[in-house]
């Protein structure tokens, strides 16, 4: 990160030449397209926002690979699944003794990033302490280990992601206002699925193949399931999709108990 000015980064084409069909199969999706080849060659920060399962860290991963950075490390951090107490040293790294367990100096994904891109993903699940740093080493990325005091300097990238409304959040005081303006330079926001159903048989096709090179079968879905696939919510968005096709592929009956669920569902009161 070089701070928060447009600077671009030379060599590099605008797009990368295999970016996933999740932005070519909608509207909504080429306009998020356009916007990635507007800004990957810029060392801008970027957050994306939606909801669990609607494609983030597919967003991030194109970024990164349509960026000059694409033969850099690309370091993803999941804020929520690190316990909190062990998230600094993870970010940041320690040094050997810093606390019990620590027999030796470990580098964090910090400096794992350098060059390339560091990707947080659930920014807001970050605990307020932690917040505050990382808030004063993105004024110029330069930091110490957990335990150390020779103080570190990286550059790298960053993008963050959240399924949560931070500006409630700020509002409540559980996310720093500062840090979201920070981390808020450009904004992408990825509709759920629900709202691109037009994408759903382009999933459900690469889905398949891919599901049926890894598990060895041959399997292919009825005009009809495809249908009622296009017209489920899918309220765990892309995630959901890909594992129920995963389900077809391996399961001789999951066909017809996708279906008969799709049925009993309309059949219920609203």
């Amino acid at each position: 990160m070089t701070g928060e000015g447009m600077r671009r980064r030379p060599n590099h084409p605008s797009a990368p030449d295999d970016a996933p069909p999740l932005l070519d199969g909608s509207p909504a999706m080429r306009a998020i397209r356009s916007v990635v080849e507007s800004v990957a060659d810029t060392d801008v920060t970027i957050l994306l926002r939606g909801e669990s399962g609607v494609g983030k860290d597919l967003v991030a991963r194109t970024i990164h690979a349509a960026s000059g950075r694409r033969d850099r490390p690309f370091v993803k951090v999941n804020c929520a699944a690190i316990p909190s107490e062990l998230l600094e040293s993870e970010l940041f790294g320690h040094e050997a003794g810093a606390f019990t367990g620590a027999h030796r100096r470990k580098p964090g994904r910090f400096e794992d990033a350098h060059g390339g891109t560091l990707y947080l993903d659930e920014i807001a699940e970050l605990p307020p302490a932690l917040q505050a740093k990382l808030l004063h080493v993105f004024q110029d990325f330069a930091f110490s280990r957990v335990g150390g005091h020779a103080v570190i300097e990286v550059e790298a990238r960053v993008i963050a992601a959240t399924n949560r409304d931070l500006e409630q959040a700020v509002a409540a005081g559980q996310f720093r206002e500062d840090l979201y303006y920070r981390l808020n330079v450009v904004e992408i926001r990825i509709p759920p699925l629900r709202e691109r159903k037009e994408e759903i048989p382009l999933l459900v096709a690469r889905y398949l193949a891919r599901f049926n090179t890894q598990y060895g079968r041959a399997r292919q879905l009825s005009p009809e399931t495809i249908a009622r696939l296009v017209a489920n919510p899918w309220m765990g968005n892309i995630r959901e999709l890909e594992n129920a096709i995963r389900r077809m592929v391996l399961l001789a009956d999951a066909e017809e108990t996708f279906e008969a669920l799709v049925r009993r569902a309309g059949d219920s009161p609203t």
